[in-house]
């Protein structure tokens, strides 16, 4: 299932383009459609809609000369390579309905468990309905507020991994610039026209009585479940944002207070700022929390500048603690996630997960952490809505391969493997690496790792060839993870290491 063919390295001088020239120029395929299901871990997806005859086997690759880096991106072959090597694993053909990806949010139904994070990227009528048009099931839609925004430039910054894309985004962005009536009347307008997408309404008051308005107005106007935001780190002057949920007594009132004021859904969304995350979420639960969303961005400072001495973004010579998300914070997330589905006091809440989900891939792990909803905002940010497309589909063909009748029968299967302390995992074996020769370059960076970071167990032969000495391995698999060419896997082969 997870031994890829294809990865974004094969590709990395892809732009994944708008309205793609490649695309245009082919008359048989997507070219820019497959190549983004390699970049998002949907690679059979991709394969699976390949026409046979392969159309590029004859093919002089006008795609290729169209595409804005002509001749860097190898789109036949890499075309070809999906016919190839693909194709033939193919378990299951892709589902052609997607039933298996229905679900709920505390018994309202959604079409899949996919929904936009409240942020820039859900916060007016426009941008929620071109979502909704894109396939994504619902929006948490940005935060609404009583009181004025006003938002510094510029306010994003980013950490680039070696393909140029985004590894970490930091930003300072605060709540809803518009009135809490013109929010209400974007709800209104897009209950009217998709009556069956979801509206998560994501609201912050400065008082008791402030969220209890706003949650009864969000209900009144179409809202099908309201988030309390107690997380957000750019809004803490006078008890706002992660102020309150680092605080049980605050989370619980506040919840109280919306509560008394709307009879829907009510999420609440706790401050990852903190050691543990289950005070706060109970907290929310006796206040009359139905379920919890995790998490929130994480206070950060990034990128500071060497000549000027100011982090990032800089406005007008200053900078200032930020949120940070993208993939970097998805570990990060998944361990709160854990926490909250472990957590016997919190049982029955509906979960919504987010934090650094680019792909399904990512998207499952929290699903198998206990998260019936997964919502989006950073790769929305980088890559558009069109990533929903594959979110969808893969997430729809690994459920068909395992055999699921639906979404929710891999809700949470993965907590009972995991465990608060690294004292109860087994210690008395060794697993080996093992070297896929045939892969190898020979560019000993298992030998430079393993010895200058490792136990000095690898070393090259006159082939160039890693050879491990078992006497000094302990298996840790740093090779594993460093090769280049992934060309070093687990072995099966256990010793037993000797006592005394």
């Amino acid at each position: 299932m997870f031994d890829r063919k294809l990865t974004r390295a094969d590709m990395l001088r892809c732009a994944l383009c708008s309205d793609a020239p490649c695309s245009a120029a082919c008359k048989e395929l997507d070219p820019a459609g497959l190549l983004r299901g390699v970049w998002f871990d949907n690679e059979k997806t991709a394969a699976a809609r390949l026409p046979n005859p392969h159309p590029c086997q004859t093919c002089v690759a006008p795609c290729e000369a169209a595409c804005v880096r002509s001749k860097e991106v190898p789109i036949r072959k890499l075309m070809l390579r999906l016919g190839a090597e693909v194709s033939p694993n193919l378990e299951v053909a892709p589902p052609e309905n997607e039933d298996l990806l229905r679900t709920d949010i505390c018994g309202i139904p959604l079409e899949n468990p996919f929904l936009l994070s409240s942020s820039v990227v859900a916060s007016t009528y426009d941008m929620c309905a071109r979502a909704f048009e894109a396939g994504w099931a619902g929006v948490c839609f940005k935060t609404i507020c009583s009181f004025d925004i006003h938002e510094a430039s510029p306010r994003f910054s980013a950490i680039t991994g070696d393909t140029g894309s985004i590894i970490g985004f930091k930003n300072i962005e605060q709540l809803s610039d518009h009135s809490v009536a013109e929010n209400m009347e974007i709800f209104r307008r897009l209950k009217q026209k998709y009556p069956t997408k979801f509206i998560l309404a994501s609201i912050m008051g400065q008082n008791e009585a402030e969220w209890e308005e706003l949650a009864r107005q969000c209900e009144a106007n179409g809202a099908d479940a309201i988030e309390l935001n107690f997380s957000c780190p750019n809004m803490e002057k006078g008890g706002l944002g992660s102020d309150i949920g680092q605080d049980p007594d605050l989370v619980e009132r506040y919840t109280a207070a919306a509560r008394r004021g709307a009879k829907i859904p009510i999420l609440a969304k706790p401050t990852p700022n903190v050691a543990t995350m289950s005070e706060a979420a109970e907290a929310a639960k006796r206040g009359g929390a139905d379920g919890l969303s995790a998490i929130n961005t994480i206070k950060s400072i990034i990128g500071v500048n060497p000549h000027t001495y100011i982090s990032s973004p800089a406005v007008h010579g200053m900078s200032a603690v930020g949120g940070y998300s993208g993939n970097a914070v998805k570990p990060i997330a998944l361990r709160f996630l854990a926490e909250l589905g472990q957590n016997p006091n919190l049982a029955g809440m509906h979960i919504s997960g987010m934090g650094g989900v680019e792909t399904w891939l990512d998207a499952l792990e929290f699903i198998l952490l206990g998260a019936t909803s997964i919502q989006v905002t950073t790769a929305v940010m980088q890559y558009g809505y069109r990533i929903v497309e594959d979110l969808k589909s893969g997430l729809n063909l690994y459920l068909a391969e395992k055999g699921f009748h639906s979404v929710k029968e891999a809700v949470g299967l993965a907590l009972d493997a995991v465990s608060g302390s690294t004292n109860t995992l087994e210690r008395d074996t060794v697993i080996f690496p093992k070297f896929l020769r045939e892969n190898c370059i020979g560019c000993g960076r298992c030998v430079v790792s393993c010895a200058d970071g490792g136990h000095q167990a690898i070393t090259l032969n006159a082939q160039r060839k890693p050879v491990l000495n078992g006497k000094k391995c302990v298996g840790c698999h740093l090779c594993v993870l460093v090769c280049p060419q992934k060309a070093i896997r687990s072995s099966r082969k256990r010793i037993v290491k000797p006592r005394g």
